[in-house]
């Protein structure tokens, strides 16, 4: 799932601003959230649209995002759920700057919030709240030392477990997270035992939401949903596939990318 074949499907634009870098301009949710990213550096896509269609917030929910990005994820929810307060933290802090100019492009600056700052490090903005009632994360997904560094900086930091691990990733967003309210991952499908390793005996009612990328071809990504300090069984669920077999999305996923509907968690 290439997120730059997903910046053309939804349409973009390259543009230069005297004295600022490359940005380019993508329109999600059929275009209902205007996003500014990176022209050089790591694009959300996909992953980030169906990270938000599984967080379940209602209006007046408090949510939160780790590894926010240039805000595609967290505008998403906004988006989708008109009254919801969302707040980001991305590390790196000329994401942060992105991030708070695309709310205010997309009108959000009033319940849409971003800070800079590490998980393992939080800033006071994040550790002093009340405990979010749903938390989403797209973590990196190589862990260090086991793939090949990217020579650019800000993909290194997006794609590859730097400043923490997987565990520490999901340790902070359960460390924010109120009781029993919902935490929603999107990751690789092969590190999906990670994932419920760190999650074991710290929340249940897990259900796992694999993404084929076509019939009969092997998950790449999942996005998982759980509730802290909830004892239930796992679900697996059928998941969905993402593309027929001339590389067009399917009525389902296009359901999903326009903001049509949640993911059936």
């Amino acid at each position: 799932m290439d997120d730059r074949a997903v910046a053309t499907e939804i349409g973009t634009s390259a543009r230069q601003e005297e004295g600022a870098p490359e940005v380019r301009e993508n329109y999600l949710l059929a275009g209902n959230v205007r996003l500014l990213q990176p022209a050089n550096g790591f694009r959300s896509g996909l992953d980030a649209v169906f990270l938000a269609a599984a967080v379940p917030a209602e209006a007046g929910d408090r949510v939160h995002e780790a590894g926010s990005g240039a805000g595609a994820g967290a505008l998403c929810v906004a988006a989708r759920t008109n009254g919801a307060q969302v707040t980001g933290l991305e590390i790196q802090p000329q994401l942060t700057t992105l991030a708070k100019t695309n709310a205010g492009l997309n009108g959000f600056s009033d319940r849409v919030h971003f800070y800079s700052g590490d998980i393992t490090a939080p800033p006071q903005e994040i550790t002093s709240a009340d405990p979010y009632d749903h938390i989403m994360m797209n973590p990196p997904y190589q862990e260090r030392g086991k793939a090949r560094a990217s020579p650019v900086r800000a993909k290194h930091l997006s794609r590859m477990e730097e400043n923490g691990t997987l565990e520490d990733w999901i340790g902070y967003g359960l460390g924010v997270l109120k009781p029993h309210g919902s935490i929603s991952i999107v990751h690789r499908a092969d590190r999906l035992d990670d994932l419920l390793a760190c999650l074991r005996n710290r929340a249940g009612e897990i259900a796992v939401f694999p993404l084929w990328p076509g019939e009969g071809k092997a998950a790449k990504r999942v996005v998982l949903r759980a509730r802290k300090g909830v004892r239930s069984r796992l679900r697996m669920l059928p998941g969905m596939v993402l593309h027929r077999p001339d590389g067009s999305y399917t009525e389902a996923a296009q359901q999903v990318l326009r903001g049509l509907g949640p993911l059936p968690l």
